[in-house]
């Protein structure tokens, strides 16, 4: 029970397939109260249906990261729910679709400015209301990142710019809440099957590649990921702030 008596808020859960559940189930699996956010009602019922099946009950707020209302509301709620917090998992990052095909250099103007908002600035802003409810007892914030910020992926095109200001942000952050006993990592996962890496174009594609180029030989597990997630959240990781870990079977290391 890694994280007995740990209360955590995962945003980024849009079904039993998301990254952000496998995380949430490891993090509940050590004993964490969790609570989730929706984006819209359409996300709401299959959130609620999700966090239905933990052991403990856990709020679900309503949260377009976008608006700052909506995030001051949210962790006004959350001190009210919790008192406290201590882990916060952002997995979250959006960009139009026609933006995720072709060439990087037609990226137009809005949908780079919607990539980087959604996607990255979020972080500054969730760090900044989880700041005031972490400062007392600590905290571990994660975000999801991917390789494409580190190197050119085919179709990622704005996104990889966008999770390139995340991971940067990241090492900001990093610097700014250490001294509250605050610390802010990413996990860069290789590609998992889920609603948003369908959208973009190849994506089937480019697990087969990952497969067959990765020193594991296979994709990275979905469990993998969350178990990752899990130690960074807990004690085991206590010196380790600023840093992107790499769950990517391997892959991340290969030249050719």
């Amino acid at each position: 029970m890694l994280l007995e008596g740990k209360k955590g808020l995962v945003l980024g859960v849009a079904n039993k397939r998301s990254i952000a559940w496998a995380i949430a189930q490891a993090l509940a699996r050590e004993g964490a109260e969790l609570a989730f956010t929706y984006q819209g009602d359409r996300l709401k019922e299959s959130v609620e249906e999700l966090a239905g099946t933990l052991a403990q009950k856990s709020p679900i707020l309503p949260c377009d990261v976008t608006k700052d209302e909506e995030i001051k509301s949210l962790f006004n709620a959350l001190g009210q729910a919790f008192g406290a917090l201590h882990v916060l998992v952002h997995c979250i990052a959006f960009a139009p679709k026609e933006e995720l095909e072709g060439r990087t250099v037609d990226t137009s103007r809005n949908g780079f400015s919607i990539a980087q908002d959604v996607s990255a600035y979020s972080l500054l802003a969730l760090a900044k209301g989880a700041e005031p409810l972490m400062e007392k007892e600590g905290g571990s914030i994660i975000a999801l990142t991917y390789l494409g910020a580190e190197k050119v992926v085919p179709n990622y095109n704005v996104m990889g710019m966008a999770k390139a200001s995340l991971e940067s942000g990241i090492r900001y952050l990093a610097y700014d809440l250490g001294p509250k006993n605050i610390r802010v990592n990413g996990i860069s996962a290789g590609p998992v099957n889920t609603l948003a890496a369908r959208g973009i174009s190849g994506f089937t594609d480019m697990l087969a590649h990952h497969r067959d180029k990765a020193p594991l030989k296979r994709n990275v597990e979905i469990s993998e990921i969350g178990d990752a997630a899990l130690f960074l959240a807990s004690s085991l990781s206590s010196g380790i702030t600023g840093e992107v870990i790499h769950v990517d079977c391997g892959y991340s290391i290969v030249g050719m």
